[in-house]
């Protein structure tokens, strides 16, 4: 295996950076929905607990993984803590479906960008791939049962969950200076040509 060029070097680094980043925000979006479905929707708090636990051990992870790649922690993670704990105090306030329409918004956004980590790490930084492959499976079933509390066929949930997805999706965007389409369109062209 030859050594990454410089290009991938840096995209690495992105790449634990936002990852670091996310796994920051999904802890405020977690703590913040707690704090009000003690009240509003008790019955989720056991499940968002369990989540939250989840986030807080692949935060430590990525946060980990950061020096043996050169990288630190993101320019705007102000906007990763305060929009997490807002969006996650938000969506809390409109009860059992606003947590989850939210919390599927999120996760599909991010396994969609893991997937593409993954494939860019593959060859590249393996390491760093293992390690997105271990969280992967946790995240996945964050998605699948928060679609699975989902209601169906609520244009207002659905509309959240849209709004949600393009916002993180932005984020990400901006945490890897662009990097994330990069990503995304080498996967692609992978996928067609296989």
């Amino acid at each position: 295996m030859s050594p990454p060029s410089d290009r991938d070097v840096l995209t690495i680094k992105r790449i634990v950076r936002v990852n670091h980043a996310g796994e920051f925000g999904a802890i405020r979006i977690y703590s913040a929905q707690i704090l009000v479905a003690r009240w509003l929707c008790p019955d989720t708090v056991p499940k968002l607990s369990e989540m939250l636990g989840h986030e807080r051990e692949h935060c430590k992870l990525f946060f980990a993984a950061m020096p043996a790649r050169g990288s630190r922690p993101c320019h705007v993670m102000q906007f990763w803590s305060w929009g997490g704990w807002l969006l996650g105090f938000l969506t809390a306030l409109m009860g059992r479906q606003g947590v989850w329409a939210c919390t599927a918004a999120v996760e599909q956004t991010v396994h969609h960008h893991l997937d593409d980590q993954m494939f860019f790490l593959n060859v590249r930084d393996p390491d760093l791939h293992s390690l997105i492959e271990s969280i992967r499976a946790e995240e996945l079933a964050h998605l699948q049962h928060a679609e699975q509390h989902l209601a169906k066929g609520s244009r207002v949930h659905g509309f959240l969950r849209a709004m949600i997805g393009v916002a993180t999706g932005v984020l990400i965007w901006l945490s890897t200076w662009g990097d994330s389409s990069r990503m995304a369109r080498a996967l692609r062209q992978a996928r067609l040509s296989a």
